[in-house]
């Protein structure tokens, strides 16, 4: 059946607002809730007892109730409440309703909540100043759903709880596979730095600063990296002309760069072909292997691993983020695991693997991530 063909029914005539309100004793234990963005879903906040509560009463959930954030309803801040959540509380930030389950079925309207569409009808139920939007209460009961017949929901949850569960399958299926090539590219390094000899990373890895030469003319494309071990990105170019305290340093592909201000969270990355001929801030160090003694990629994989991110820590003095500056003497003194050359090619291009597969992952996971959207908009247009 057509969507076109469904009655339009103002969310007011198929909810009612919960309103059963508990007296909280400072003694017991309380579940909170919260409800995450763009329809991923109500879940536990936290435990916390009666007495640490600003409040003398709350709202007491049930399953199977409709669930929205006042804040965030524009957002998809909104859901079904879980059997698990049975008895938590809530603030009257997060207005929950009963449902005529006489006329529309939870899950039917628990996926119905998560289209661009109904998103859009708490947009325009939602007012205030930028900082202060809230869905206002009595404007969104006002807005009408399509509604078919109990049967053709339940066909429609019932097909789009399959389809679901075998994205849900193959996402897992994926993520397994993921976590066994990290666990084999982690258990091949182990097996080849356990083994080996050690050496100083200033004698096979030497800082190599290249300052720039500042055209007043020239435009400098610059490189940075990200913390983590989440590699490099590039930032706008810094303009000759603009170019005051800052001391630019040439980056060319293969360097070890690290951030001296955050390379004990792990701001450390090997540059690749599109960073070469890019520059570095004054805040980034290079380190040059010494060509045929040591490779970046398997440098650069011990710095980031625990122990080597321990000892980039130490050589990192101070208590504070911002002060935590990297000692560019101190990280030349880290002693680091050599494997014969060839061994360390051998792991690049295992690492090489590595990477291919984890990026053909995501480009798989973000395809899926888009079949969801696509069979909700599907389903309540009546084409599925």
């Amino acid at each position: 059946m057509s969507s076109n063909r469904w009655p339009m029914v103002p969310l007011g005539e198929v909810l009612s607002r919960n309103e059963s309100l508990i007296s909280l004793a400072p003694d017991q234990q309380y579940r909170e809730v919260t409800i995450r963005l763009w329809g991923k879903g109500v879940v536990l906040r936290q435990i916390v007892a009666g007495a640490e509560i600003a409040a003398d009463r709350r709202f007491q959930v049930a399953p199977g109730q409709f669930i929205v954030s006042r804040i965030d309803a524009r957002n998809g801040a909104m859901g079904i409440v879980p059997d698990e959540l049975d008895g938590a509380v809530v603030t009257n930030d997060f207005p929950s309703f009963n449902i005529n389950q006489g006329r529309l079925i939870p899950a039917f309207l628990g996926w119905q909540c998560r289209t661009p569409g109904f998103v859009d009808k708490c947009r325009t139920a939602s007012e205030g100043t930028t900082n202060r939007v809230r869905l206002k209460e009595i404007r969104f009961m006002e807005q009408a759903i399509p509604l078919p017949p109990l049967e053709e929901q339940q066909r429609i949850v019932a097909r789009i709880d399959r389809l679901a569960a075998k994205i849900a399958e193959a996402d897992e299926l994926g993520r397994q596979r993921e976590v066994m090539s990290q666990s084999l590219l982690m258990s091949c390094f182990r097996r080849l730095a356990d083994a080996a000899p050690r050496q100083l990373l200033g004698e096979v890895a030497p800082l190599d600063r290249r300052p720039a030469v500042v055209d007043v003319d020239a435009s400098f494309p610059q490189v940075s990296v990200r913390s983590f071990g989440r590699g490099t990105f590039h930032k706008l170019p810094l303009l000759g002309s603009e170019i005051t305290w800052q001391k630019p340093h040439l980056v060319k592909a293969g360097d070890i760069l690290v951030s001296n201000i955050k390379a004990w969270e792990g701001a450390i990355a090997v540059a690749g072909e599109d960073d070469d001929g890019r520059y570095g801030s004054h805040r980034y160090l290079t380190f040059v292997p010494v060509d045929g003694v040591a490779t970046a990629n398997f440098l650069c994989f011990y710095l980031l691993s625990p122990e080597g991110l321990f000892h980039v820590g130490e050589a990192s003095p101070g208590s504070a983020d911002r002060n935590r500056t990297l000692n560019s003497k101190k990280i030349l003194e880290i002693s680091v695991p050599l494997p014969p050359y060839a061994d360390q090619l051998k792991f690049d291009a295992l690492l090489q693997q590595v990477r291919m597969t984890s990026e053909v992952h995501q480009k798989v996971t973000s395809a899926r991530n888009a079949m969801l959207p696509s069979i909700l908009d599907r389903a309540f247009k009546g084409e599925l």
